[in-house]
């Protein structure tokens, strides 16, 4: 059976032209469209991600009541952010055990939000999709959880080997917050 493409001219009459090299043109065609296709979809994530400045983070921290949270000043915050995701709102690591990591604080799914890939405990009542959007909210009041609930900000490896005992004060220098 022979293959070909059917072409209706302006005149409405079909004209079937071989394909050309057999079905090898298709098999082509089908991986140049998923290349575009997936070009398409990692311009889309990369068009929604967020990167906050230093100075525009430590406003939304005060506005949410971070600055002195659990005893730990906004430059403790601001570190703590920057390390962890350098301010980056969809940043996502995959860790040994199966579980991620999320968002600007890197929440992690096993404790402390849902995915539907394991088994969470969820203590923060949120989808951890929630922790990844460049409305920091629900990424916000799971921090505080984790801070209340834990070791204060002993939880983020980031925040004890760069910020712990260090001088906070140059964190939230020329950002006019107080």
């Amino acid at each position: 059976m022979a293959l070909g493409i059917c072409l209706l001219s302006k005149s409405g009459i079909a004209d079937i032209l071989p394909a050309p090299q057999g079905l090898g043109f298709l098999r082509d065609l089908g991986m140049k469209a998923a290349g575009v296709l997936a070009l398409i979809v990692s311009l889309s994530v990369v068009a929604e991600s967020k990167v906050y400045t230093r100075c525009k983070l430590a406003k939304i921290f005060v506005k949410a009541g971070l600055d002195n949270f659990g005893g730990f000043s906004l430059g403790n915050w601001i570190c703590m952010a920057y390390y962890e995701s350098h301010y980056n709102t969809t940043v996502q690591r995959v860790l040994e055990d199966g579980s991620t990591d999320y968002g600007i604080f890197q929440i992690n799914s096993f404790t402390w939000c849902r995915n539907i890939r394991l088994q969470q405990k969820n203590h923060c009542h949120v989808a951890c999709s929630a922790l990844i959007t460049d409305d920091l909210t629900d990424a916000i009041l799971c921090a505080k959880k984790i801070v209340k609930e834990t070791q204060g900000m002993n939880y983020w490896q980031g925040w004890k080997k760069h910020c712990e005992g260090k001088d906070m004060s140059e964190w939230k220098k020329g950002c006019e917050v107080s």
